[in-house]
């Protein structure tokens, strides 16, 4: 009888399913933020709004306007939609929009900080799972790390309210949280918590080369969130700590890396769409320069990724010192540079990220992948280079595979 019952279970890909009929599915996953206000004002986010943001809120998309998207993704086959901010939870209507996207057949992920979690909405999530772990995001494991990360008194005690509820009705979620100098006595305790959590397969992600304000709207707090990001030696460190980091790196540079050439986007931006709170299709999350954006007020979701998006990912570099640098680095599987990062930090789409280029020629240069002195576009044999380290510590994977026809880079996550 088991054998009979294995038999009932295929795992195929997204393009195998029946109801492609062959076809890859134009859109896979789309991310949705509801709303850039939160009730956090953390001190190093890039996107948040205060909570009360009349102005915000009146723009924000309406719970009409978002089904209506959610109705036209799921025609492109989209599976999985990840609901994000600001803080989705100030939404009124985020329970109907999230029985509206699990009633179409997705999947939901839910970016949340957890405050506003009440018994009525853990039942909810309870009683019709999200089918995707929740992501709660952590600021601190006592009430004056995490109110002063989140500068709002009391934070805490309604963020572990609202985690006590996740865990009475048993909502799979995992935690994640920044890597900042003023919570680092605190780690240890962080992740030893971690680990009591169900759902937790493995140590917490955190996020520690901050982005700067991604509207370019508070240079003031751009200037702040600079003075946050680890140090290239402390990302490298944090990245190395995992025991599979070595082999996971020889199979991730076995695939992604090498010179990009003058093509701005070597990434997955404008493959899938995000979705900003005022109803702007995105080529990635993080670009908000208007010129990159699609109203979908005046085009439908399907155009933009059939036609505007597919025209913007053809955009080359014309700085100078983009071409001459970037444009030859073997690094760009290792560096997060692209024109979102760009945009946010000089307001431009093909400008180097001073700090970017450091992280990546500082893991490069612990990889063995680089010299003290060497810069990583003035490096001739660096095919052999990534070859030797792949063998080294991928044996079984072969170098060949990366910028292989129809394939994206995908930066690091630090």
């Amino acid at each position: 009888m088991m054998d009979d019952v294995v038999n009932y279970v295929q795992k195929l890909r997204p393009h195998e399913f029946k109801i492609w009929q062959g076809k890859k599915p134009l859109l896979g996953q789309i991310d949705i933020e509801l709303t850039e206000r939160c009730n956090n004002n953390c001190v190093h986010c890039c996107i948040n709004l205060p909570e009360h943001d009349a102005d915000a809120f009146r723009r924000e998309m309406s719970r009409d306007f978002v089904k209506n998207i959610l109705t036209e993704a799921a025609s492109l086959g989209c599976l999985t939609v990840r609901f994000t901010g600001g803080e989705p939870l100030l939404r009124p209507d985020l329970a109907e929009l999230y029985l509206f996207a699990r009633r179409l057949g997705m999947q939901v992920i839910l970016f949340t900080n957890a405050r506003l979690f009440t018994e009525e909405l853990a039942l909810l999530l309870a009683k019709y799972p999200p089918g995707r772990v929740v992501e709660v995001s952590v600021y601190g494991m006592s009430s004056d790390s995490y109110d002063r990360v989140a500068c709002c008194d009391g934070a805490f005690a309604e963020f572990r309210r609202g985690v006590d509820l996740l865990l009475q009705h048993k909502i799979p979620f995992i935690v994640k949280g920044p890597k900042l100098h003023f919570l680092k006595d605190e780690q240890e305790a962080f992740e030893a918590w971690a680990a009591t959590i169900p759902a937790m397969e493995r140590l917490p992600g955190y996020s520690m080369n901050f982005d700067l304000r991604s509207r370019r709207d508070d240079m003031l707090k751009s200037a702040r969130i600079a003075k946050l990001r680890a140090t290239p030696e402390e990302s490298v460190a944090m990245l190395s700590r995992t025991p599979l980091y070595l082999k996971d790196m020889g199979q991730f540079c076995g695939k992604f890396m090498g010179p990009p050439g003058e093509r701005l986007f070597n990434c997955g931006a404008g493959h899938g769409s995000c979705i900003d709170a005022y109803g702007n299709a995105q080529l990635c999350l993080p670009l908000r320069n208007k010129s990159t954006v699609a109203d979908l007020h005046e085009v439908t979701l399907k155009r933009a990724l059939e036609e505007t998006f597919p025209a913007m990912r053809e955009i080359r570099a014309t700085n100078p010192d983009y071409l001459r640098r970037c444009a030859r680095c073997f690094l760009k599987g290792l560096c997060e540079q692209c024109p979102a990062k760009s945009w946010m930090e000089y307001g431009t789409l093909d400008r180097p990220v001073e700090y970017l280029c450091e992280v990546a020629h500082a893991q490069a240069r612990f990889l063995g992948l680089l010299g003290d002195e060497e810069s990583a576009w003035e490096v001739e044999g660096w095919k052999e280079r990534v070859a030797g380290f792949v063998e080294k510590n991928w044996p079984e994977g072969k170098l060949g595979a990366h910028k292989s026809e129809g394939e994206t880079m995908q930066p690091l996550n630090l």
